[in-house]
């Protein structure tokens, strides 16, 4: 071994093996063991989701309903399998460095990442409450949002004029950015329409997420906004404080629970109209004070000029273009390229490429900003 390595490197090192000789255990000292018996196949564990779920729920069957045919996986249901393939997908992983609301954001804002894990836990606990696929809520939500763009919403407004149509990261995300996947239906179901403007998911699970995404990131925005003093909480409408207070915390338990116990007393995937007037105030206020807030305006243009100008570029310089974005549709190609970028690495082709100016780009991406 080599005597340079620090102690640190020269531990983990000694693990490489891990402890025993017919058996390997992980820790020297592991004691917990279990009686042998048959591994949980997966076709006992979808009739357990049977015993378990209430009849309006999806259940996974086989290898699930995918665009092209495969063997079903011996442990894992389609929706786990589906949730499998979203977390190490590499459009998930660029989440981690895209916009939820402020531009290349500091340490303790969100971002598209942290945001889909909020989402789907807010979409866990309410598929538990209710009743319904706990898996499937889980996979919805956390590839929901993988059609965004660099640099937030205005990555959509920069990309309308080349998509025919219109340019709309749900159907974007499930129909191109997620179709190597192979995922189920019901999963591209929930991604393709989990925006209030879409048409309604064909699921329980999916209209759960859409319920979700709004109560995360209503309730998340306005925590990042108060911490980076965009607004405060006496700002908040009296009605949202009233109602489900104003913290993060009490805010989430208040609209998740409205959604479980609506949908338990109704049968309806919905929210009492007190609690929904609420949420409804407090998007409103986000809207105003956060989202339309001068800066954010000024933010979302500098976006847009600079995704119009680079898909323009690749367009025009399409041997630029990495070998897996060049086919037969160069502006789809484009779009994706750039679509897939992170917030950092479309600003930083921004100004490689097309010479912008770092001092214009949006605050925390610009060189000395």
């Amino acid at each position: 071994m080599n005597d340079s390595l620090l102690p640190r490197a020269r531990l983990w090192a000694e693990t490489m093996h891990g402890h025993g000789v017919d058996v390997i255990s992980a820790h020297s000292t592991s004691k917990v063991s279990i009686t042998p018996r048959s591994p949980r196949q997966r076709v006992a564990r979808e009739a357990l989701e049977r015993l378990q779920y209430i009849g309006e729920a999806s259940f996974a069957s086989g290898a699930g309903e995918r665009a092209k045919d495969e063997e079903p996986d011996p442990f894992r249901t389609c929706f786990e399998r589906d949730r499998d393939r979203i977390v190490h997908s590499a459009a998930f992983r660029r989440l981690a460095g895209k916009t939820q609301v402020v531009v290349y954001p500091t340490d303790h804002q969100r971002t598209r990442l942290t945001h889909a894990l909020e989402v789907a836990q807010a979409a866990i606990a309410m598929a538990r409450g209710i009743g319904v696929n706990v898996t499937l809520a889980d996979a919805i939500a956390l590839g929901h949002d993988c059609g965004h763009g660099p640099g937030g919403h205005a990555s959509e407004d920069a990309f309308d004029q080349f998509i025919v149509g219109g340019y709309d990261h749900g159907p974007w995300g499930s129909d191109v950015v997620l179709a190597d996947l192979n995922l189920t239906a019901q999963t591209l179901d929930g991604i393709r329409n989990h925006s209030w403007s879409r048409p309604a998911p064909m699921t329980i699970e999916g209209e759960i997420v859409s319920w979700a995404d709004r109560i995360a990131y209503c309730a998340h925005d306005l925590e990042d906004a108060i911490h980076a003093g965009i607004v405060g909480v006496g700002d908040l409408p009296g009605v949202v404080a009233e109602v489900a207070g104003t913290t993060r915390r009490s805010q989430l338990a208040t609209f998740i629970t409205a959604v479980i116990e609506t949908t338990a007393a109704t049968g309806v995937v919905g929210m009492d109209a007190t609690t929904a007037e609420a949420l409804a105030e407090l998007r409103r206020f986000n809207y105003e004070r956060i989202y339309t807030r001068p800066e954010s305006v000024a933010q979302s243009l500098t976006v847009v000029s600079v995704l119009t100008d680079l898909v323009g570029y690749y367009l025009d310089h399409p041997e630029a273009l990495p070998a897996e974005y060049r086919g037969d549709d160069p502006v789809m190609g484009a779009v994706a390229y750039v679509g897939g970028m992170t917030d950092r690495f479309a600003f930083e082709q921004a100004a490689a490429l097309l010479g912008w100016d770092p001092k214009k780009l949006p605050r925390g991406i610009g060189r000395g900003a």
